[in-house]
């Protein structure tokens, strides 16, 4: 889905056959101003996607930035201020909002896991668990807030977990069967295993043909275990029940990514307001 798509889909479930509340009391042709206000403090992401809302609606709204994405910002800032038609403001309020403080929420979070480890070599991933058609732009957030996207969906990577091994008849069956229908389709996708005990690492290890293994619910005794094991022929994921108390552990292992679904699926809205400027 496009932006445009997304955005003309946003408004058609909130406006519908109209914004009857504009319409009842705003003349149509009245112009006025708003600033995006910061209510809480944290990093501040989605100024992009909020411009696009207002062009998508009036290309020539004029904006006025304070900030950018990624910025850290402070209780009483403001974003940005915009200017446009009044009819156009208030329809475009709840989307911008909607948008910018889930993501906002997503940036802040994800920054908190990345602080913490940033004197070790891992980076943070996020995963497939997102808000269904709004994956894009939560993604987007991640990166905004310092972290790395995992895969986007289905079709940009291999990634063998548990069900898939356990339905193909084992580990070594599932890489040999992946490993043959990309040379078959002219794929170049590369491929991560998810193992759930140093005896699957062994076993991934004596086949080989992988990207990346996958090591899931592990001690971060165990993670240390694998990735000296691993020896550098494989790039390493952690996952599983990781968070803000425990990650540290699990970074000083040495393991090169750490996924954390929780960088979206736990994210807080940050709480942000669109004020009319009235002179």
């Amino acid at each position: 889905m496009t932006t445009q798509e997304f955005i003309e889909a946003a408004l058609s479930e909130d406006v519908g056959n109209g914004d009857h509340s504009t319409l009842a009391c705003i003349p149509a042709g009245a112009m006025g101003k708003a600033v995006l206000k910061i209510k809480e403090r944290g990093i501040i992401a989605g100024l992009d996607i909020a411009k696009e809302i207002f062009y998508y609606l009036e290309p020539g709204t004029t904006f006025t930035f304070y900030k950018k994405d990624g910025d850290h910002v402070e209780v009483g800032e403001m974003a940005f201020e915009v200017a446009a038609s009044v009819h156009t403001i208030l329809k475009a309020e709840r989307l911008v909002l909607n948008c910018m403080q889930r993501m906002s929420g997503i940036a802040t979070l994800t920054r908190q896991y990345v602080d913490l480890i940033k004197g070790y070599r891992a980076e943070i991933l996020d995963t497939r668990k997102t808000t269904p058609l709004f994956r894009a732009y939560e993604k987007e957030a991640v990166r905004i807030g310092g972290g790395v996207n995992h895969r986007m969906g289905l079709y940009d990577m291999i990634l063998l977990k548990d069900n898939h091994i356990d339905f193909c008849g084992g580990i070594e069956k599932a890489i040999e069967q992946t490993n043959n229908y990309l040379r078959k389709n002219g794929l170049n996708l590369p491929i991560e295993v998810e193992t759930r005990s140093i005896e699957d690492v062994k076993r991934v290890l004596a086949v080989g043909n992988v990207t990346r293994i996958m090591l899931d619910n592990y001690t971060p005794e165990q993670l240390e275990e694998a990735i000296q094991l691993i020896g550098g022929k494989y790039e390493t994921e952690a996952s599983g029940g990781i968070n803000l108390t425990n990650i540290v552990a699990y970074a000083r292992t040495g393991v090169d990514f750490i996924s954390a679904g929780a960088i979206i699926h736990h994210a807080v809205s940050m709480d942000l307001s669109l004020k009319a400027q009235i002179l």
